[in-house]
């Protein structure tokens, strides 16, 4: 009977709490950004990507036509186009690194091309959309036949040139960086130089938005999915010490990576600005036994994520072009749905701006409560917050489900909601009633940079041509 009771007070606190939930601030830019994205655009990108034969990592480098050379070169120009467009707000970047392994036997330089759009007022927190611009055909070192990877991943790199153009025209308080990558089918080295990069930058990154197979709609098993994308989030950070894994084995936390805040930020973005198109959280670092950029960036302490198509078709991945048994393999121009991209890039630039526009995300977020029939939340104070907002949920729930405004004094205390039951976490609101991704208490839910401070220093420094 106890037990009947305890259940119906919780279910009478969780009624209570969603009649007063605070509504998200409809943003009327968010609208205007997804509205600006061109599928003409984006065709012509992956148009011209795919005429350049290959862009192996270990193709010519030189050619002016053919080759990774080739293609990085003309991925520049495009950026310092759009640069001059918008009165020189990106500063482009090539840094390199010289890689050898199982895949790259002989030393090759690894470049990667960025474009870094500099923070107003918080230029040191960053935010990347990442892709990466190699092909590669059934074998992974055979670097001279035609790998058109007009998907995989050409349309990750449309995704970020276009994310640039259209973000471009705009200001935001932290750092837009437009990442495109090398190197990602050789051993994943485009988003090690990107890591290493970010790092000597002293960048606080945010989040990474890594594109990554994003313009499929008809699966290998013919089925055609156009209003649905994969977003796959580590649960638990790849630089947990064990000591933090002992903690969070007990209290919690499996699921509560800066990584999942950015996938379930993104998921509400969606719900609320893109109509039918949809997000499916998957709770992997990648898809199983594989992996693409991001991780490195993980690796590197910086939360991130894979962003990728709901139904893959193997037929047009790492194949060489051919015919057999009346089945078309490779990587063609002719599998992309652009519409379908269009939506992926419209996701990632509603996100990438939602950040930007946003306070940084509380620091220090703890909680307290034991033998109580209270919980008090407490966190640090984050640059340019007008307020904040605790959010709970119930411990199995996907998202979080009640919140609560509090004050911007750093601490709230939740009346008759108990520690036990719920998970917990805090975001922070501007003025303006834009909100970061919400924080979860302790070391599992912090951000990697939450106490590193703010650096004077542009991101980006002068670095090699490509």
């Amino acid at each position: 009977m106890r037990h009947l009771l305890s259940l119906a007070a919780i279910l009478v606190i969780a009624a209570s709490a969603a009649q007063a939930q605070p509504q998200p601030t409809e943003h009327a830019l968010l609208h205007e950004l997804a509205n600006q994205i061109s599928p003409e655009r984006q065709h012509a990108t992956i148009a011209k990507l795919v005429s350049f034969g290959t862009r192996h990592t270990l193709s010519d480098a030189k050619s002016d036509t053919r080759g990774i050379g080739a293609a990085r070169r003309w991925v520049a120009s495009e950026f310092q186009s759009i640069s001059k467009d918008c009165g020189g707000c990106l500063t482009i970047e090539t840094p390199s690194e010289v890689f050898t392994g199982r895949r790259a036997p002989n030393p090759t330089e690894v470049m990667d091309v960025l474009a870094i759009q500099r923070g107003t007022t918080d230029p040191g927190r960053v935010i990347v959309i990442s892709g990466h611009v190699d092909s590669r055909v059934s074998d992974p070192q055979n670097a001279t036949s035609d790998a058109p990877g007009a998907n995989d991943d050409a349309s990750g790199t449309a995704a970020v040139i276009e994310a640039a153009r259209v973000l471009s025209k705009r200001k935001f308080p932290a750092t837009l960086v437009f990442a495109v990558l090398s190197g990602e089918e050789q051993g994943l080295y485009g988003g090690h130089v990107l890591a290493d990069y970010a790092t000597k930058q002293g960048w606080r990154v945010e989040a990474d938005l890594n594109n990554d197979i994003v313009g499929n709609t008809e699966g290998i098993n013919g089925v055609r999915e156009t209003n649905r994308v994969r977003i796959f989030s580590e649960g638990t950070k790849t630089v947990e010490t064990a000591t933090e894994a002992d903690k969070r084995r007990y209290n919690g936390g499996e699921v509560d990576s800066p990584s999942r805040q950015v996938a379930r930020f993104m998921d509400g973005l969606a719900e609320r600005y893109l109509g039918n198109f949809r997000v499916t959280m998957v709770y992997r670092t990648d898809r199983f036994s594989r992996g693409g950029d991001q991780v490195e960036m993980l690796k590197a302490g910086f939360p991130a994520v894979r962003v990728t198509e709901a139904n893959e078709n193997y037929t047009r991945q790492h194949q060489d072009l051919r015919t057999d048994n009346g089945i078309k393999y490779g990587d063609v121009i002719e599998g992309v749905d652009f519409a379908y991209l269009a939506n992926v890039t419209r996701l990632n630039v509603i996100s990438m701006a939602a950040m930007a526009a946003a306070p940084a995300p509380p620091t220090h977020v703890e909680i307290d409560g034991a033998v109580s029939a209270d919980t008090t939340v407490k966190w640090g104070q984050a640059p340019d917050a007008a307020h904040y907002r605790i959010w709970w949920r119930s411990t199995t729930a996907a998202q979080w489900r009640f919140s609560r405004d509090g004050a911007a004094t750093g601490k709230a205390v939740l009346k008759d909601v108990n520690i036990d039951d719920w998970f917990f976490g805090v975001s922070a609101v501007s003025a303006e009633g834009w909100e970061s991704p919400v924080v979860f208490p302790g070391a599992p839910g912090s951000w990697a940079h939450e106490d590193a401070q703010p650096t004077a220093a542009a991101p980006g420094t002068p670095g090699s041509k490509p």
